[in-house]
């Protein structure tokens, strides 16, 4: 069947109960799933670390129509993907005791393989530990105290940049908890999803940047410079902050805070091109053409003549 020829009437619904959908941002992930919402009378749950803030719909690209874990945590308030995890789960099975399709969406490649799996996640830090590590790496400064990191657990120095702060704190806490960054096994990425799921994974396809200033244009035309100032002068956690776009469009000049925000989602849209290649069993589609296009094909791949609950 040539790409995109399939209809809503002539696709057959797939067999699994849960669709996701992951891609670089811009790559039209948003768009696909509220047309799969409308097709399979689904609900859409989120997998977007930054989506979960409240007061941030502009910046984070919140969709047109209702989704699970959008907008539901206080801009004041850590984020941890031991708490989405259960959030997530928690909204999977609801949707599905419903009889209706979950249809799991977003960019951040952890929060998805969280939403699908039952990820043996590090434990939660203790009391007062963080913020000893913390410490200890200001005193040694980056170089060092990675070296005290590859000393007691090299494979999480491995995946560690010494330059970033939080996880080398983090691994280093791990260590001293008798934990690892590191999962056994690399079994983030094994084939362990809880429930029947069709993963497909939005390439973007051509014109990445220019898809990227043109939603920096829009966000800008819809007023996301008022909205960062409000956020970034009241109370922020530590995971708040970083926001994609937050701290720039609070702070900067319009022109140069929009430049600094086509930069740094090129740059975030490579990393989660990366982990694309890293998700078992993803069917990887081109994105460059309608969301309806886009759903039809994935209907088509997804479909085995049996219909998933939900609207007929």
């Amino acid at each position: 069947m040539p790409r995109g020829s399939s209809t809503a009437s002539s696709s057959p619904p797939p067999r699994a109960s849960v669709l996701a959908l992951y891609g670089p941002t811009a790559s039209g992930k948003t768009a696909v799933a509220g047309v799969l919402r409308e097709r399979l009378g689904g609900e859409v749950v989120s997998a977007d670390s930054a989506a979960l803030y409240a007061g941030l719909p502009v910046l984070t690209a919140a969709p047109p129509y209702p989704a699970r874990l959008v907008g539901i945590v206080p801009l004041a308030e850590e984020v941890s993907v031991g708490a989405y995890q259960r959030l997530a789960h928690a909204a999977i099975d609801e949707i599905l005791a419903a009889g209706r399709t979950a249809i799991v969406v977003g960019g951040t490649g952890l929060y998805l393989r969280a939403a699908l799996s039952a990820l043996e996640l590090p434990p939660p830090p203790a009391p007062g530990e963080r913020e000893r590590w913390g410490r200890a790496y200001d005193r040694l400064g980056p170089e060092r105290a990675h070296r005290l990191l590859a000393g007691r657990d090299p494979a999480a120095a491995a995946r560690v940049h010494p330059n970033d702060r939080r996880r080398v704190v983090r691994a280093l806490e791990l260590a001293a908890a008798g934990a690892s960054l590191a999962p056994a096994g690399d079994r983030l990425f094994g084939a362990d999803a809880r429930r029947p799921t069709a993963l497909f994974g939005l390439l973007g396809g051509a014109g990445a940047e220019e898809r990227v200033r043109r939603r920096v244009a829009e966000q800008l035309a819809a007023g996301v410079v008022d909205e960062a100032r409000r956020a970034w002068a009241g109370p922020l956690s530590a995971t708040a902050r970083k926001v994609l776009g937050l701290e720039e469009f609070a702070t900067l000049p319009e022109d140069e805070a929009a430049e600094a925000v086509v930069a740094a989602t090129l740059r975030l849209a490579r990393y989660q091109r990366k982990w694309l290649r890293r998700l078992p069993g993803a069917v990887t589609l081109a994105s460059d053409r309608s969301p309806e296009e886009v759903a039809d094909e994935i209907l088509a791949l997804a479909g085995a003549g049996e219909r998933l609950p939900g609207r007929h």
